[in-house]
């Protein structure tokens, strides 16, 4: 397979990241637009079922637009909504805690655990009220989060869990690939920079499949028929529908999902080169003032999707001086998760 020849820019040698896009998904592409059907359909159908097949059966998935559209789906489709609150991680991107916002919900932010930035499940049951309803940890960089612990949280007092897995596909934990059904939902993100693509989308796995039916018609502004189902034709398809509940403009398209469905089946192929990297990043950085992400637990796999480093406090560096002089190398790198605390909103809002 011939990559596309995404050019990075120009002063850059090392771009931050790619995607990997070959001739099959172009291919696959021009196959959907060629279709004549371009919305919700048979590609986004089919994609569904397969990445249900990826995950090992026993789960029921529905494709979104985004991940951060998926996280406020998931949160809706468990009846969380104003009053409620919502505890997840302090260092995550915005959406994470602004898919709860978004639902006139509050989320509570705890802190992680320093040694593998993932939310901190010592501190968690501190922060459940009568008003928690959900719990949405963050499997940092493709790490898994402490599962057991804080599934244990969710059962005793009777919380929702929602993973957010934007970085995860294909991590696992306790051999158990993550979104398996081990939650009450789980979010993957294929923007552009993840561990597959689709340019823009989501996915969300439940275990309840009359969860995931009302999620279903949450994606599509609450309507009980999307459009692939509602052409009236001689397959007796009918033309009638309802809005059924307030929902949200979060479908995924067929265009999307043709990406997707190729991406999927190289997803293992891309991990294992994930993981080739990593172990060259390991080997080159070893011994140098740097501390280097840490790894999966044994019966535990990670995803590789970044490759976080920090400087020691002996390092002749500090974090700015050493991307800038990265930068002069050629090579890009950056600072993307800032603490939710840090940011302007959540500074006047997390009181």
């Amino acid at each position: 397979m011939t990559p596309i020849p995404c050019a990075a820019p120009a002063q850059s040698a090392i771009p931050f990241a790619l995607p990997d896009i070959g001739e099959s998904e172009i291919n696959a592409v021009v196959s959907c637009l060629r279709s004549g059907w371009l919305t919700t359909g048979s590609r986004s159908a089919q994609f569904e079922r397969d990445f249900a097949r990826f995950m090992g059966g026993g789960v029921e998935g529905v494709t979104v637009a985004s991940a951060t559209a998926g996280l406020e789906i998931a949160l809706s489709a468990h009846g969380i909504g104003p009053g409620d609150e919502v505890i997840t991680t302090d260092y995550t991107f915005t959406a994470t805690a602004m898919s709860a916002v978004h639902l006139g919900a509050k989320p509570v932010i705890v802190d992680i655990d320093a040694d593998t930035f993932n939310i901190d499940p010592n501190r968690i049951e501190a922060a459940v009220t009568a008003r928690t309803k959900a719990i949405i940890p963050v499997h940092f960089a493709g790490l898994p989060c402490e599962m057991a612990a804080i599934t244990a949280i969710a059962q005793r007092h009777g919380l929702k869990l929602i993973e957010d897995a934007a970085h995860a596909l294909p991590a696992s934990w306790k051999q158990r690939i993550i979104g398996c059904g081990t939650s009450d939902a789980t979010v993957f993100s294929f923007y552009a920079t993840k561990t597959i693509t689709t340019g823009e989308g989501g996915r969300i796995t439940f275990v309840d499949p009359a969860i995931a039916k009302r999620a279903r018609t949450l994606r599509l502004h609450g309507i009980s028929k999307d459009i692939s189902l509602r052409n009236g034709d001689a397959s007796g398809r009918d033309w009638r529908y309802e809005v059924v509940a307030p929902g949200f403009k979060s479908n995924m398209s067929d265009i999307v999902a043709s990406i997707g469905i190729v991406q999927l089946g190289r997803a293992r192929a891309l991990y294992g080169r994930r993981a080739q990297i990593w172990a060259r990043y390991d080997a080159g950085l070893a011994g140098l003032p740097v501390l280097r992400p840490p790894h999966a637990q044994a019966d535990d796999s990670h995803a590789f999707h970044l490759y976080a480093l920090r400087l020691c406090e002996e390092a002749p560096l500090d974090r700015d001086s050493f991307i800038a002089e990265m930068a002069k190398a050629g090579i890009e790198c950056g600072v993307h998760f800032i603490p939710l605390h840090l940011h302007l909103y959540w500074r006047d809002t997390l009181v």
